[in-house]
């Protein structure tokens, strides 16, 4: 299925950051790593929407019944970032529930080779954790609106 291919290049998507991730941790400079997942999460989670069809002004060309359909999709499934302008503050948000991981890191990083080890193993985890968390969000809503608006069809 179509859907399918794009949860599976979004997935690559989220590996790919997650490397970069890692290594940021590397950079001995306090807040670097931190800036880093930030501005990859920025890019990352409106690129996934996109994929999916479902950033902002993709839902706003839809006819008025999809829209309000989509939308009805996304509320009831409780997807924060779905269809979101994707801002500093939400990713921030979203950090928030790895937050045990991030502080974990930060003081990881400090102890030369083990703990900086770790602290990337800790960092590409909460990556791969925020991203793959919003492609399946993402999987989740287009997959019930295709499903609603097929029903729909099916019963017009």
């Amino acid at each position: 299925e179509e859907l399918d291919a794009v949860r599976a290049t979004c997935r690559t998507m989220v590996k790919k950051r997650a490397l970069a991730s890692s290594g940021a941790v590397l950079v001995p400079v306090p807040g670097v790593d931190i800036a880093a997942d930030v501005g990859m999460l920025l890019e990352l989670l409106p690129a996934v929407n996109r994929k999916f069809g479902l950033t902002p002004e993709q839902i706003d060309e839809l006819d008025p019944q999809l829209k309000s359909l989509l939308y009805g999709v996304i509320k009831k499934t409780g997807a924060t970032l779905v269809g979101q302008l994707i801002t500093k503050q939400l990713i921030l948000t979203a950090l928030k529930k790895v937050g045990i991981r991030m502080a974990a890191k930060q003081v990881l990083k400090y102890i030369p080779i083990a703990g900086q080890a770790a602290a990337a193993a800790l960092s590409g985890a909460a990556m791969m954790y925020v991203g793959n968390s919003h492609v399946d969000e993402c999987y989740d809503v287009a997959k019930k609106a295709l499903e609603l608006k097929a029903a729909e069809g099916a019963s017009a």
